[in-house]
C-alpha cells in the first residue's frame, strides 16, 4: 500500500463519531476525513471548549485511526452562493442567523476561516470544501451571458475568499476546493480561472474527485497533470454514465439519484466508468503522498457493504511508483 486510505464521514453524519470509527476500522480503513457537521467535528467547540479536540483524537486513537483533513463543504458553499431557503437546511444555526443573504455569506466566510484555525488545533494541514458560486446559474448561456458578468463573478469570488485564505496562510493550513458543479470551478477551464482570480496563491488548491468530471466529458486524468502542484487532497469516488441515449441527460432531468432514466449516477468504487489505475499512475507522477479518501455514494447499494468493498478496492488499486527503470539491468556498466 502506497498511501493511507481514509473514509470521508460526510455521508455518515447520522452516526455518532465513535460508532462510525468502530465501523470504519472493521471496514478496513486507516483513518477518517472528518466532516464539520453531525457529531463528527464541531468548529466552534474545537476553538472554545477545552478538551474537545483531544476528545476527537481519543476516539480515533481508540480504533487505531488517523486523520489528515477536516472538511467543511456546507459552510463553504454559502460563501459565494446566492442564498435561498435551501441553505438553511445545510448550515448551522449560528451561520444561518436571520437568513438575510449578505449576513449568511459573511458568517459562512467566518466559519470557513475558523475551520482553518480548528484544523490547526487538530493538527491537520488541509481543509477540503466548496466555495459556492454566484455565476453557476449562468452555466447555460441563454439569455446571453456577457463576459463582464462572468468576470464579475470571479472578482466576487476573489473578494470573498482572499480574506479567508489570509487566515489559512496565518495558521499554515491549505484550502482544497472540490471541483464540482455548482462551484466557482467545475472543470479544467474554470479551475484555471479560479486560480487566476486569486493570483495563484498557494493557500488555495484542489480536492481532486474524478466522479465530478467523467460524466461531463472532462479529462479527469489530465486534471491531475495540469494542476500537479495544486492537488492537496484526493477523494476516491466512482461514477457510471450510459453509452447510449437516456431520458435524462447530463443535466439530470430534475429526477433523483438512483432513477434508471438518468444518464449518469454515482457508483461504489469499481462499479462505474472511472479508470482508477490511470489516476494512481498520474498521482505517482506528480508525487502525491497524501491520503486516498473514499467518499462513498451509491443509491443502489448498502453503504456498509459498499464502504467495506471500497476500502479493499482502493488498497488493491494503489501502488508505489518504481524507483528504478525496468530496463536498468541491461545498461552497460
Amino acid at each position: 500500500m502506497a498511501r493511507p486510505v481514509t473514509l470521508f464521514t460526510g455521508q455518515w453524519a447520522d452516526l455518532p463519531l465513535e460508532t462510525l470509527a468502530e465501523k470504519a476500522k472493521s471496514f478496513g480503513y486507516d483513518g477518517l476525513e472528518l466532516a464539520c457537521w453531525g457529531d463528527h467535528f464541531d468548529v466552534t467547540r474545537a476553538l472554545s471548549e477545552d478538551g474537545y479536540v483531544k476528545s476527537r483524537w481519543d476516539i480515533l486513537n481508540k480504533y487505531g485511526l488517523q486523520c489528515y483533513a477536516i472538511s467543511n463543504h456546507l459552510a463553504g458553499q454559502a460563501v459565494c452562493d446566492i442564498i435561498d431557503d435551501r441553505h438553511k437546511g445545510i448550515l448551522p444555526p449560528h451561520v444561518w442567523g436571520d437568513g438575510k443573504p449578505e449576513g449568511v455569506n459573511r458568517r459562512a466566510a467566518e466559519e470557513v476561516a475558523n475551520t482553518a484555525r480548528a484544523a490547526k488545533a487538530l493538527g491537520v494541514k488541509v481543509v477540503p470544501g466548496f466555495t459556492g458560486s454566484s455565476i453557476w446559474r449562468y452555466v447555460y448561456s441563454f439569455p446571453a451571458v456577457s463576459n463582464e458578468m462572468i468576470n464579475a463573478g470571479y472578482k466576487e469570488f476573489a473578494d470573498r475568499w482572499n480574506p479567508i485564505l489570509d487566515v489559512f496562510d496565518e495558521v499554515g493550513v491549505r484550502f482544497a476546493l472540490e471541483v464540482h458543479p455548482t462551484e466557482i470551478a467545475f472543470d479544467i477551464a474554470s479551475a484555471e480561472r479560479a486560480l487566476q482570480a486569486l493570483n495563484h496563491r498557494a493557500a488555495f488548491g484542489f480536492n481532486y474527485d474524478p466522479s465530478h468530471f467523467g460524466y461531463q466529458g472532462v479529462d479527469y486524468v489530465g486534471f491531475i497533470r495540469k494542476f500537479r502542484d495544486r492537488i492537496y487532497h484526493v477523494h476516491m469516488k466512482d461514477v457510471g454514465w450510459s453509452s447510449t441515449p437516456t431520458e435524462a441527460g447530463v443535466f439530470g432531468g430534475h429526477i433523483t439519484f438512483g432513477d434508471a432514466r438518468r444518464f449518469w449516477d454515482f457508483r461504489s468504487l469499481g462499479h462505474g466508468n472511472i479508470r482508477f489505475e490511470e489516476i494512481i499512475r498520474a498521482l505517482n507522477e506528480i508525487g502525491y503522498q497524501g491520503p486516498l479518501s473514499v467518499e462513498w455514494e451509491d443509491s443502489g447499494m448498502d453503504r456498509e457493504h459498499g464502504a467495506t468493498e471500497a476500502a479493499a478496492f482502493v488498497k488493491r488499486s494503489d501502488f508505489k511508483p518504481s524507483n528504478v527503470a525496468f530496463d536498468a539491468a541491461f545498461e552497460k556498466k
